[in-house]
């Protein structure tokens, strides 16, 4: 058997870090919506993750190299088939409500998580028992080897697997809980909870933090501030005259034309973000529909934009953007540039060029452009510029972001359209959302199904070797740029804001407020 033990006695000091004498410390923050789904599992928002992560915890979680640390866990163990993992929880573990966290709450929790998430469904897909041994002992014993036991359990990816007490676990997937109890370093209080206008959160004194120092969602999870105070203000420029002001602390987004105001200010500091958490945008494609149901006519819009000319219309400075030709993000462990070449010098005359080798005949490019999303806006609306430049017949379509979700789902009467998300999600085969629902979810891939990707993402799931796997995501690259399934349009940073009271804060495009201090 090999085994890995990354942990040792806890420091008493460490069981509980109290805040400065006097006066209860709260931090106050703005993020980037209202909390309204409360069940982590529910909902792939970020915004749930987010407050996932504060009141819950989970068993592994990634460094900021994105190794996967053991969390709640404190020993793991597998046989040398790897089909039998043994894993044994720290010491010392309770849920908000008092209880210790044991073996079957885990279990459960991970059960009722696997329903909703992809990743999850596809562990237990080759899972051939999943049970606790006694109260802090759990076993998996898998039907065949699969390489990315340690990756599923500390995922990120949305809905993240949140530990829960086995009797909420036990709520069925479809229905939302009941409670909110947790077992992470934030206490949630309902009572102090008022809707469209703030929810508080309280430092749980009970919680024991890992002996490690905090490295992004790994490490000593040490709160420093009595309680953190979510509050509502949807306006990006209302937040930030808030922030001037010293009537909060951290702003989630700082909003792109504000920034340079924000750096004048003495009293605040702006965040940026590198590598996976970065923003990645990309034109998700109807491949079902006429004109882009023919691969050739599709390939042209990978010779037609221009990364640069698209992260600029955002009005960002270059130190917030990146062009990056990797479809699994630049800075990932999956970055590879297999296949990218027809991404290479962009160009109107090449695209209209190749237009006219192809069998288009006029048909209507539907653009859709979702007018409540500035990055989704102004993406789309660069694109349908371009596309008519190179000979496109173009209809630009305005709705709001929910009316495009909904307009989708179906296979006419769209064409495009353009989209981000967090590089955490989209750097892996088996977390983008781009293509991961491919030949499975046909509305949320822009009803693509290519039979070769399904098999390349179970080999991708079952290698143990980074970088065989790494070679794989590269098989699965030149199938998306062949195909011109996904057009990517470069990654860039939503930077955050705080006020220099502020110390110790975790670069993490997700926002967390362990390790904080505030003067």
């Amino acid at each position: 058997m090999r085994r890995s033990r990354l942990s040792g006695l806890l420091a008493a000091a460490m069981w509980f870090a109290p805040a400065s004498a006097g006066a209860e410390t709260t931090l106050k923050a703005v993020l980037e919506a209202e909390i309204v789904t409360l069940d982590p599992y529910f909902t792939t928002a970020y915004i749930t993750r987010t407050f996932g992560y504060m009141v819950y915890d989970t068993l592994f979680a990634p460094d900021a190299k994105g190794v996967f640390r053991p969390q709640m866990v404190d020993t793991w163990s597998v046989s040398d088939d790897r089909l039998t993992w043994r894993f044994t929880l720290r010491d010392g573990l309770r849920f908000h409500d008092g209880a210790p966290v044991r073996a079957a709450d885990c279990v459960a929790s991970l059960r009722r998580w696997a329903a909703r998430s992809a990743l999850g469904g596809r562990l237990m897909d080759v899972t051939a028992a999943l049970e606790a041994v006694d109260d802090r002992t759990f076993v998996l014993t898998l039907r065949e080897p699969y390489g990315l036991v340690l990756d599923t359990l500390g995922t990120t990816s949305s809905p993240a697997p949140f530990i829960m007490p086995a009797r909420l676990a036990a709520t069925p997937p479809a229905t939302q809980l009941a409670e909110v109890v947790g077992s992470g370093p934030f206490v949630y209080d309902r009572a102090a909870h008022i809707p469209g206008d703030h929810m508080l959160l309280r430092r749980n004194p009970d919680y024991r933090p890992r002996p490690e120092p905090a490295d992004f969602l790994a490490g000593g999870k040490v709160v420093k501030v009595d309680a953190l105070d979510i509050r509502v203000i949807p306006d990006g420029a209302t937040a930030t005259g808030a922030l001037g002001a010293g009537e909060i602390d951290f702003m989630q987004y700082a909003p792109f034309d504000l920034i340079e105001q924000i750096e004048g200010n003495k009293n605040l500091a702006v965040m940026n973000f590198t590598g996976a958490h970065r923003f990645t945008g990309h034109y998700r494609i109807n491949t079902a529909a006429k004109p882009f149901d023919d691969p050739a006519i599709r390939r042209v819009l990978l010779r037609l934009v221009d990364q640069r000319e698209v992260l600029d219309g955002f009005g960002l400075e270059p130190r917030f953007s990146q062009t990056c030709d990797a479809f699994f993000i630049c800075g990932s462990p999956y970055e590879t540039h297999v296949g990218t070449e027809l991404l290479h010098d962009p160009s109107v005359a090449a695209a209209r060029a190749a237009l006219k080798a192809t069998a288009y005949k006029g048909e209507p490019v539907i653009v859709m452009v979702a007018n409540d999303l500035e990055a989704a806006r102004v993406s789309s609306t660069i694109l349908a510029d371009r596309l008519k430049q190179a000979g496109f017949t173009v209809d630009l379509q305005v709705m709001d972001w929910a009316a495009l979700l909904a307009r989708r789902t179906k296979k006419a009467g769209w064409s495009l359209f353009g989209i981000h998300a967090l590089g955490l999600d989209l750097s892996s085969p088996l977390t983008n959302s781009a293509i991961n629902f491919n030949c499975k979810d046909a509305a949320s891939s822009g009803f693509m199904c290519d039979p070769r990707m399904v098999g390349l993402f179970d080999r991708f799931a079952r290698e143990p070797d980074l970088d065989k796997r790494r070679a794989i995501a590269g098989e699965i690259q030149a199938i998306v740029y062949g195909e011109g399934l996904v057009v990517p349009f470069g990654q860039f940073a939503q930077p955050a804001a705080y006020r220099t009271s502020l110390t110790g804060l975790i670069p993490s495009a997700v926002p967390l407020f362990w390790n904080v201090e505030k003067q």
